[in-house]
């Protein structure tokens, strides 16, 4: 059985690094061998990401990333199974559970692509991204209490929220649609507008709602941050301000989710860094290097 080579943990460096530059930087912080799980973990969500999203372009479908998951000990032919040995390994508290909850919530996908209730929809975004909260707490905190799986929970949530607000046009090419018909509704919102890209005062208005909802997870999800180490803390909180600036970016496309992508630039990233490390009291000279081990 083959462990993780320096090799292979560099290659999940490298699927972080060009897929989520946010996450990437916000992590960066942090030191061996947390930095490296974090990146193990987001390698193994993005190939379940992608196996869904695209599965022409991607290796494994899928039904094939669970089972390889199912029998990981003798799992070879990817980086990732020998780095997934490792990460269990080095984080003995990590449990599998999640990781395998996650790929469960991924296949709803392929069948369930349009949500009812909102209920339905906090659902998937535990699913979904939850879980990556309860995968992440193990290795950025430790031994944890309930209180704070919830809150790490939370936070996953938030930011899948985030996800399907800027992603609301993409999704709908795809024939996606998790705006709930729910919160449509309420907002006399018709499906055919939404598919029609139709930006007034009642798109604007259930817009703000899916944010209100946000900021309340985001809230909780930070709300425990001080029983974390403290490197752990500010790299959390970090990613956290990243990600919710995606919803002021989409405000200021005055709501356009349809033809324009949001997200947060280098600028405007160095300015949340700072105030960031301002509210956990680091040294700003640290921040022009990233904790290295």
């Amino acid at each position: 059985m083959k462990y993780a080579s320096e090799a292979d943990l560099q290659s999940c460096e490298e699927m972080i690094r060009h897929g989520s530059s946010s996450f990437y930087y916000a992590f960066s912080w942090l030191t061996s061998p947390q930095k490296e799980a974090v990146h193990v973990i987001y390698a193994f969500c993005r190939m379940i990401d992608d196996s869904v999203d695209e599965p022409e372009q991607s290796l494994y479908t899928i039904q094939e990333l669970q089972s390889l998951f199912a029998n990981l000990e003798q799992a070879e032919g990817h980086f990732i199974w020998p780095s997934l040995r490792w990460l269990f390994e080095a984080f003995p508290s990590l449990s599998r559970a999640p990781f395998q909850r996650q790929m469960d919530g991924q296949t709803y996908d392929l069948t369930f692509t349009r949500y009812s209730t909102m209920r339905e929809l906090e659902h998937y975004c535990y699913l979904v991204a939850g879980t990556v909260g309860e995968m992440l707490l193990p290795v950025l905190k430790g031994e944890h209490s309930e209180e704070i799986r919830h809150s790490g929970i939370a936070l996953g949530k938030a930011m899948q929220i985030v996800n399907i607000m800027r992603d609301i046009g993409e999704d709908g090419r795809r024939g996606r649609r998790y705006i709930p018909l729910e919160l449509l509704s309420k907002h006399g919102y018709t499906e055919e507008e939404l598919e029609n890209g139709v930006i007034d005062d009642r798109f604007r208005a259930l817009m703000d709602e899916l944010r209100l909802l946000a900021e309340q997870w985001f809230a909780t999800g930070l709300g425990d941050l001080q029983a974390y180490p403290e490197r752990s803390a500010f790299t959390v909180e970090l990613a956290a301000t990243f990600y919710a600036g995606i919803m002021d970016v989409i405000v200021e496309n005055e709501y356009d989710v349809f033809s324009r992508r949001a997200y947060v630039d280098d600028t405007r990233k160095r300015e949340l860094l700072i105030q960031v490390a301002i509210r956990h009291g680091v040294d700003l000279e640290m921040l022009e290097r990233p904790a290295v081990s």
